[in-house]
């Protein structure tokens, strides 16, 4: 079969703030108690029972770090990983001028999303944490709202604002006030934004569990408003780890199981019961667990859900509420793709996790050409671009005929790559 692979809607990478951002976009009151960036050396860094323990040295290597209140935040070269080989994306602290300048720069990304078959791109945050957790952490809840109002402003109107469209904003909230956080939603829906991050597992960080109702004005305001609740793994502070002197190898191939257990507790929660059109998305979990989570799922409802306590709060089966409602994410799941028809056609996008160790960049077309190689026109369009507008709700063309640069056949031998 011969069709055209379209240009990929990227539905999670990641953005490397600038140094400027907070001096730039914070009120001037707050700026001497806000974040501010620093060049040091970094000590050598440690990783004990799954997290990382980090400490300054003026003899180590320079390193950018952001200081917060008692935080001491450094880059790692793992998290802006593209340009070095495979056994240079270490732990090692790492400078923005070490970087590709695409980790921090717009008009630098663009670029290097042209070089990676890429249209368009919704980044998560770094030093935020991918839901916030820096400004939740915070002692000066004042301080920590205006960052997060700083943060918002300065993706919407300068990361996302001279792109036309193709960096796609995704905002924080201030986890520790629901009613300030839905004021938040508000603010940003009514300058188009579509996407909001949000935890995995709010209890993880401390906070109420969705079961608890504590979250639904949140909820709410996402569902009048259009806008998604995008849940990236590592969102909770807290990665699945076995042995607690296991090596971040572990870490790292269990990292789905977080995605897991937060779609098996929404499905459970009566939360997409309630707000039938609310849209949930889950980054980089990858999907190939997802058909056998649905089953166990159904099965617990039918057989179970007496005693289960979800016999009165969620009246259908639980795959209902997922074909229905939830959005997964993958780039290299060749098992998710296989079992597509369980994943569900219309609920998978895709993703090239730049800048990150596991990106596709600059190899995405080869990458995602080696995964729908075979499926029909309509199906790869859907994965690679379709259902990431419809999530979105981006001001894209749905035609099957648009945005489509090159003939690629799909049925060819892997190993003869038209895309290098």
């Amino acid at each position: 079969m011969t069709t055209e692979l379209p240009r990929i809607i990227s539905v999670d990478d990641h953005v490397i703030e600038p140094a400027h951002l907070f001096a730039a976009w914070l009120p001037e009151k707050y700026r001497d108690r806000g974040p501010k960036p620093l060049t040091a050396g970094i000590g050598e860094l440690a990783y004990v029972g799954g997290k990382y323990r980090i400490t300054m040295d003026p003899d180590g290597p320079p390193t950018d770090w952001w200081i917060y209140e008692d935080l001491q935040f450094p880059y790692k070269r793992n998290i802006a990983a593209v340009g070095f080989s495979r056994d240079e994306m270490t732990l090692e602290g790492i400078t923005r001028a070490q970087m590709r300048p695409g980790c921090w720069d717009p008009a630098e990304r663009l670029k290097d999303m042209d070089l990676n078959h890429v249209e368009a791109s919704l980044c998560f945050p770094t030093f935020p944490r991918f839901c916030g957790q820096t400004f939740a952490e915070a002692h000066d809840k004042e301080v920590a709202l205006a960052c997060v109002r700083a943060y918002n402003d300065w993706m919407v109107e300068e990361w996302c604002g001279d792109s036309g469209g193709r960096l796609i904003p995704l905002c924080l909230i201030p986890l520790w006030d629901v009613d300030l956080a839905v004021a938040e939603i508000r603010r940003n829906a009514a300058r188009g934004v579509r996407a909001v991050t949000f935890s995995e597992i709010p209890t993880h960080l401390g906070l109420p569990s969705i079961h608890s109702g504590h979250w639904d004005p949140f909820f709410r305001a996402c569902e009048e408003t259009g806008t998604v609740v995008a849940m990236h793994i590592g969102s909770s502070s807290q990665m699945p780890a076995a042995s607690p002197d296991a090596p971040p190898a572990v870490q790292a191939t269990l990292s789905f199981n977080n995605a897991m257990a937060s779609m098996t507790d929404f499905l459970f929660s009566g939360v997409l019961v309630r707000f039938p059109r609310l849209k949930l998305a889950y980054a980089e979990g990858q999907m190939g667990w997802i058909p056998y989570a649905l089953e166990r799922a159904d099965d617990v409802w039918a057989e179970h859900r007496a005693w289960g306590g979800v016999r009165d709060t969620v009246p259908e089966p639980p795959s209902t509420y997922y074909y229905r409602q939830i959005f997964c994410c993958f780039f290299r799941d060749r098992h998710g793709v296989a079992s597509l028809d369980a994943v569900g056609r219309d609920n998978a996008t895709f993703e090239t996790d730049y800048p990150h160790v596991d990106s596709t960049f600059p190899h995405t077309k080869e990458v995602a050409l080696d995964h729908v190689r075979g499926l029909d026109e309509e199906t790869v369009y859907k994965l690679l671009r379709g259902n990431a507008i419809r999530m979105l709700d981006l001001d894209l063309d749905l035609d099957l005929d648009q945005d489509l640069d090159q003939d690629l056949d799909l049925d060819q031998d892997p190993d003869q790559d038209p895309g290098r």
